[in-house]
């Protein structure tokens, strides 16, 4: 069984030593084969120019293709690898041409892994264990009343002016703020046209609590039944979001102004421009840290005295290993491709593994990737 890992840019290449090093059959696949042996050439000469038509050919049953492509690749890769009788990673969000391949690929017995990186991905996992924590503790009644949250943020670790910088192309960053957002607050759908229209303050319970800017992203209510939340609770407050430095508001506000007006063609190229002026002046030095906070938490009140509470926070930065959002997008994909090697996951289409087995083993692996994890009690 190869590994035919497609793509080396910033957030692969912890992952992808990894594989290497724990001795993995591994063919690596990027466009530019330069840029790919600067990277892992110490490793292994099996580096390959990257192309559908030579992938198709090297493809053999059983294999494995990771996608660490831009996104509209994931789905044709799939496709690719059910032709083909292979397996399928990635750490981005399913998307419904994804989902629509799960039907042949129970049929088929192949796995297609999505949603095992940072965010989509550790944050599924600490989720998971908080439900089943709960779940398992006297404090779960029916009549509680449920409140959820998952924060996660890229933010310099040295606060800059603009509170905020790049690792990569700003464009991805301008275009998530025309995306609308849904979530669930005191018992009511919220609908949110742009970010900036829901912007809270939120208390990271780091070791010194550190208050952060958070909001709501994407569609929020799918994850209700994916982290298993029995359809008997009573849920008052469900959010997936983002997490940013303190001031980012403020900074940014001449940027929300200008992206609530931009439309069509015309808008897409000034969002280009935007992107190109943002990198010049946003993009991290060379070996400077950034730095990753995540939070997941899980509250059960009743007549409004809290009944069970506990929180999941990692804390990590760029350190000698390099970024920590490379540490924390790649290795868990390397960790789901052992899994799918073991046969340690069902066919189909999935995200990060319920499996408490699984959570408990790859969480004791991720801990290692960041400066701080822990699991906080906020009853205790």
């Amino acid at each position: 069984m190869t590994i035919h890992w497609c793509g080396t840019g910033l957030s692969a290449i912890p992952g992808l030593r990894r594989l290497l090093e724990n001795g993995h059959a591994v063919t690596v696949w990027n466009r530019t084969i330069a840029k790919a042996a600067d990277a892992v050439g110490d490793l292994t000469q099996d580096i390959r120019a990257f192309s559908i038509s030579a992938l198709t050919d090297a493809l053999q049953a059983g294999d494995i293709i990771v996608s660490m492509l831009p996104g509209d690749l994931h789905v044709p890769l799939a496709e690719l690898a059910l032709s083909k009788q292979a397996h399928f990673v990635s750490s981005s969000y399913i998307s419904p041409e994804m989902r629509a391949l799960d039907a042949q690929a129970k049929s088929a017995g192949l796995c297609l892994v999505n949603e095992i990186g940072l965010d989509p991905g550790i944050d599924h996992l600490m989720a998971h264990a908080l439900v089943a924590d709960y779940k398992a503790s006297s404090g779960c009644d029916t009549d509680n009343e449920l409140s959820f949250i998952s924060y996660c943020g890229g933010i310099p670790k040295t606060p800059n002016p603009f509170r905020y910088k790049f690792s990569w192309s700003p464009l991805g960053v301008l275009k998530a703020l025309r995306s609308p957002s849904r979530s669930l607050r005191g018992f009511e759908t919220l609908d949110v046209a742009r970010p900036w229209d829901a912007i809270s303050s939120y208390t990271a319970p780091l070791p010194t609590p550190e208050s952060f800017e958070v909001y709501p992203n994407r569609d929020s209510l799918p994850f209700v039944s994916q982290y298993e939340f029995e359809p008997d609770w009573k849920l008052r407050d469900f959010v997936r979001g983002t997490l940013r430095l303190n001031g980012w508001a403020d900074a940014w506000k001449d940027v929300f102004a200008e992206v609530e007006t931009l439309e069509g063609a015309a808008g897409d190229a000034r969002l280009k421009e935007m992107s190109d002026q943002f990198w010049a002046e946003n993009a991290y030095d060379p070996g400077e840290a950034d730095r990753v906070v995540l939070c997941v938490a899980l509250k059960a009140e009743k007549d409004g005295t809290a009944q069970w509470h506990k929180s999941y926070v990692m804390d990590a930065w760029g350190d000698d290993r390099g970024t920590a959002m490379a540490r924390l997008v790649s290795v868990p994909v390397s960790l789901a491709i052992e899994a799918v090697l073991a046969q340690q996951l069902k066919p189909g289409v999935q995200a990060a593994s319920a499996d408490p087995e699984l959570i408990t083993a790859w969480m004791s692996e991720i801990s290692q990737l960041a400066q701080h994890v822990a699991v906080v009690d906020h009853l205790s």
